[in-house]
């Protein structure tokens, strides 16, 4: 009964995803730019997929903008995937702006997805720091003066938009990190060191086919006008970082393979239960998961990405995290879970 169940759960997870898709790409620049969303039509039809797609890519645009730039797409209905993309330095401001200025339209847009298309599968886009940092806000925020610190912020913020939205994450950004970190020799970005060259883009395309298909993206046989050793760099570094974690991208829970009844229950795409409290807290923090997924370790580190705490082989699904120490202020807390599938989550430390 075991083995059947695990067919019938993945025969289902991935027919569900192998169907012929609608997109539509809610961005700016970034999306627009050597045109995203055709690059990953064509990768999808190499590969015997039909992806039909529409952008509303204004330049510049933010999450604020496209409720009333994108409504209209949106609204239209019927669309199977949605993917967000905020502007390219918003989501790694200081955390009170962002959660002004960015957050609370994510949630918006997330609301008017599910209302016009309720099946639909949300996917937030994450971007990357800029190629040497965001000089022109460094004099404000200091740590947007390096690529890690700008980069580290946008992949903290993008999930904890999905997470909170009940959403998925193309994590580009993080391909782009593993692509700088071990073949700096592929030029990611234009001379403006913000856009996406066609490798930029390229890695963004095989990220993104990895987390609409679910499939491996050394298999992928679309190469744009690029040299073929760097194409398969770039497939290679989207393996490890996307397809090789999806669970951490996706939020896919394991199923339930306890059943014994001829009923199977396929249930994917969920938010794992994770609570954090009291919060804001002064001295003690709880870090609590469900009894089935116990928590490996933990580790806090500042807005900025700096860790300033770790405490390894938790026992159980329930810690008291000691917080006394820190001074006052937001943070965030990573759980690795005993399945190797990360989470972030953010508290505030008060007086």
């Amino acid at each position: 009964m075991r083995r059947v169940l695990f067919f019938l759960f993945f025969f289902f997870l991935f027919t569900s995803v192998t169907f012929a898709q609608r997109v539509l790409f809610v961005g700016n620049s970034y999306t627009a730019v050597n045109d995203l969303p055709a690059m990953v039509s064509s990768i999808a039809g190499m590969m015997g997929e039909s992806l039909m797609y529409e952008t509303s890519a204004p330049g510049g645009c933010t999450f604020q903008g496209h409720l009333t730039q994108s409504a209209q797409y949106i609204q239209q209905g019927g669309w199977d995937v949605v993917v967000l993309q905020e502007q390219s330095q918003l989501p790694s401001f200081p955390y009170n702006q962002f959660m002004n200025e960015s957050y609370p339209y994510a949630q918006q847009l997330c609301q008017m997805i599910r209302q016009y298309n309720p099946e639909a599968r949300i996917v937030f886009y994450m971007t990357w720091g800029r190629k040497n940092g965001d000089s022109q806000n460094a004099q404000y925020y200091p740590v947007l003066g390096t690529y890690a610190g700008m980069d580290s912020l946008l992949r903290a913020r993008y999930m904890q938009m999905a997470q909170d939205n009940h959403a998925q994450v193309s994590p580009v950004g993080a391909v782009w990190h593993h692509i700088r970190n071990h073949y700096p020799q592929i030029e990611l970005y234009q001379s403006d060191e913000s856009h996406p060259s066609l490798y930029g883009t390229y890695a963004a395309a095989c990220c993104f086919y990895t987390v609409l298909y679910h499939k491996d993206p050394m298999e992928i046989q679309y190469t744009p006008e690029i040299d073929a050793q760097y194409a398969d760099l770039i497939r290679q570094s989207a393996k490890a970082v996307a397809y090789d974690s999806l669970n951490t991208w996706l939020f896919i829970e394991e199923p339930d393979t306890t059943q014994t009844s001829d009923t199977v229950g396929v249930e994917y795409f969920t938010i794992p239960e994770i609570t954090l409290y009291p919060n804001p807290t002064q001295e003690w923090l709880f870090v609590e998961t469900t009894a089935q997924n116990e928590i490996n370790n933990i580790r806090i580190f500042t807005v900025e990405g700096i860790e300033v705490s770790s405490i390894r082989l938790v026992t159980g699904n329930k810690t008291k995290v000691d917080v006394r120490n820190l001074p006052s202020g937001i943070y965030l807390l990573e759980i690795v879970r005993r399945d190797g599938n990360r989470f972030v989550k953010q508290f505030v430390k008060s007086r």
